[in-house]
């Protein structure tokens, strides 16, 4: 009995073998830049309807496979000319059309010509082998082209601030960071690496950020309370506990948009310990306690009767773009990273458990240094784990003293005794696990 797939398989690498390889290399590039200017043009054709296009899903294709053939004719014909002649016609005809819809029908934008000029260079990128940098391209582009509205609703949004930091933050990210000495001083520090690592760290609480100014209005205080929680739990906590004292009505959902952002905070750690050791020993030695708090965290607002009362507001918390609170992150992982390196060397592991005091301040830089030290081969997984747990649960402490500073005296007694009894379980789960690694399992230590 013949097997159907094989016999498939047979077929088609036969039918190859006697399709010429030129022939064959023509056809993939051209349905490959046939597609990307499909893919593109039908978010265009999409549009027509209300005439805001010139050109639309034929135009587009066209326009990707005209790129891919001149470029071809000009590889393997040796006639350059072919590609320039082509390029310079894509420009005209795209000026042409800006020109046409801005001032014969003044509609105001420049989106299609930009687009079509866009695909054809597609197609070339196509003719010289770049497939993936193509696909990406188009793929990329369609989706600001889909998301227009959202864009445009998300940039209008944004204050001057918020602009200036995102910038600053870029020019860290491609001009800082490419002179950064990749060395290691002190035994323990590269500076690459920390600014790597608060580079993922900042990017992380950024796309956060994003979601929270888009969703903060719209879905109310609960889901800015756990977005918050990724950005910055401190920070969310002030706002949350103000905002309750400044509206007594907001009290209670302000309770649960704290202990969600303290739940997500504990799980941001937890992404933050696999970022730092891609091997994942130091996030599987956290697991258990550090889930078994979050569950509690997230159970302690599901419990409450009121959760289902909804109130939008919107939360004012700095961007983590901007460069204090990055190169706050920065000072921190640093001194803790050497702190912990050295309390290693002259106390033992015993000696490390002293950074997680750092939870206080920022848990995600005593994690963020744990884990870099464990995946370095200067600490062992398993006390960088319980390191970064007890500093999850110490980090958890502080929303009682920050909630006292910034909110009412009724939120705080909720608040207070609500964290006492996380706390609790932190603790708990803490010396139980402790206990597993140390008596009961001592093979997975």
């Amino acid at each position: 009995m013949y097997d159907l797939s094989e016999l498939a398989t047979d077929s088609i690498q036969q039918w190859l073998s006697y399709v010429d390889p030129v022939t064959y290399d023509f056809l993939e590039k051209f349905v490959l830049s046939l597609l990307i200017g499909l893919l593109i043009g039908i978010e265009r054709e999409r549009r027509s309807d209300s005439g805001d296009i010139f050109a639309g899903i034929r135009t587009f294709a066209i326009a990707s496979t005209s790129g891919m053939i001149a470029t071809y004719i000009a590889i393997h014909q040796g006639m350059p000319n072919i590609l320039y002649l082509t390029m310079v016609f894509f420009i005209i005809v795209a000026t042409v059309i800006i020109y046409i819809k801005n001032v014969v029908y003044r509609q105001v934008g420049i989106t299609g010509g930009v687009a079509l000029f866009f695909v054809f260079l597609m197609g070339v990128l196509v003719a010289y082998d770049y497939y993936l940098f193509a696909i990406m391209g188009a793929v990329a582009v369609t989706f600001l082209l889909v998301e227009k509205y959202t864009l445009k609703n998300f940039a209008v949004n944004l204050n001057q601030d918020e602009i200036t930091n995102a910038v600053q933050f870029f020019i860290i990210i491609f001009i800082l960071f490419p002179i950064t000495p990749n060395t290691t001083i002190m035994d323990v520090i590269n500076p690459r690496y920390i600014l790597g690592i608060v580079v993922i760290v900042a990017s992380i609480s950024f796309i956060s950020f994003l979601l929270m100014k888009k969703t903060g209005t719209e879905r109310g205080i609960h889901i800015s309370g756990l977005i918050g929680g990724l950005v910055n739990s401190e920070a969310t906590t002030g706002a949350l506990a103000a905002l309750a004292k400044k509206k007594h009505i907001l009290m209670n959902v302000s309770y649960h948009g704290i202990i969600l952002s303290n739940a997500t905070m504990l799980i941001r750690n937890m992404v933050i310990a696999f970022i730092v050791d891609p091997s994942g020993r130091v996030l599987i030695m956290m697991l258990p306690p550090q889930l078994l708090l979050t569950a509690a965290n997230i159970g302690m607002v599901v419990k409450d009767k009121q959760i289902h009362h909804m109130e939008y507001e919107a939360l004012e918390i700095e961007s983590p773009f901007a460069l204090k609170p990055a190169f706050k992150f920065a000072f921190g992982f640093t001194v803790l990273i050497i702190l912990a390196h050295y309390l290693n060397i002259w106390f033992g592991s015993a000696g490390v458990f002293v950074v997680a005091l750092g939870g206080l301040v920022s848990s995600a830089a005593v994690t963020a240094s744990v884990g870099a030290l464990a995946f370095g081969g200067n600490l062992t997984p398993t006390t960088a784990a319980l390191v970064a747990v007890l500093a999850s649960i110490i980090s958890t402490s502080n929303k009682i003293i920050l909630v006292r500073l910034a909110g009412s005296m009724e939120l705080y007694v909720k608040v207070r005794r609500s964290f006492l009894v996380l706390m609790s379980v932190g603790a708990v789960a803490f010396l139980l696990w402790i206990l597993v690694i140390y008596i009961g399992v001592p093979s997975i230590k």
